[in-house]
């Protein structure tokens, strides 16, 4: 059997035009990311964040500034930190996204150009949800015991990590709380299913058309 992989990530918004706009505007994102309209009710904190890793600091100021021009939220200023360069944003749909960097310096001039997208699942435990997936064909590229797993992309540009739930949520800049939809739908060979936290996997076939 293949290893499984994450083809798609689809959010529910509730404007899928204004949603489009600006993805495009703010990241330049206009076929990883899919939308559908969705009136689903959420408050809070939705569990997820989406992480783009790009390769210098300038990079990092670039996405996040035009993010913020095209109507995002500042959640944490980009900042130097032990392991980087980052900062976070939500975006006008209430998606949390972080843009970050383990270089500490520019080598060049700044870019728009995304390395990886990384999907971050906050999880009550991550043992179980790292063994429930490893059930369902993902390999384990990184395990840090029971803080954090990250599992093997393949040739997809999405990648897929757990985390604790509150540590994801502190480490964004938002309390934990949060109920309903994750308003969050990802496809993969490994789906149709629900993992224990409630995120939804779909089929590719029955994946979202791309917009």
């Amino acid at each position: 059997m293949a290893m499984a992989i994450i083809e798609s990530v689809t959010l529910d918004v509730a404007d899928p035009t204004a949603a489009d706009r600006f993805y495009t505007a703010a990241f330049g994102l206009d076929t990883q990311i899919r939308l559908q309209a969705s009136q689903a009710p959420t408050t809070g904190f939705r569990g997820f964040t989406l992480a783009l890793t790009v390769s210098q600091p300038a990079t990092v100021n670039a996405l996040i500034g035009a993010a913020l021009d095209a109507g995002a939220t500042p959640l944490k200023p980009a900042a130097k930190s032990l392991w980087g360069y980052g900062g976070v944003v939500q975006a006008p749909d209430g998606t949390i996204w972080k843009v970050a960097t383990s270089a500490k310096k520019d080598t060049g001039p700044a870019t728009r150009q995304i390395d990886e997208i990384v999907l971050l699942l906050g999880v009550a435990d991550v043992a179980a949800s790292k063994r429930f997936y490893v059930e369902r064909g993902l390999a384990v590229a990184r395990s840090f015991g029971r803080m954090y797993v990250e599992f093997a992309a393949g040739s997809s540009p999405l990648k897929l990590a757990l985390y604790r739930r509150r540590a994801l949520a502190k480490d964004v800049g938002v309390a934990p709380d949060g109920t309903g939809s994750h308003r969050l739908t990802i496809g993969g060979d490994a789906g149709p299913f629900t993992d224990p936290d409630g995120f939804a996997w779909e089929a590719p076939s029955l994946a979202a058309p791309t917009r």
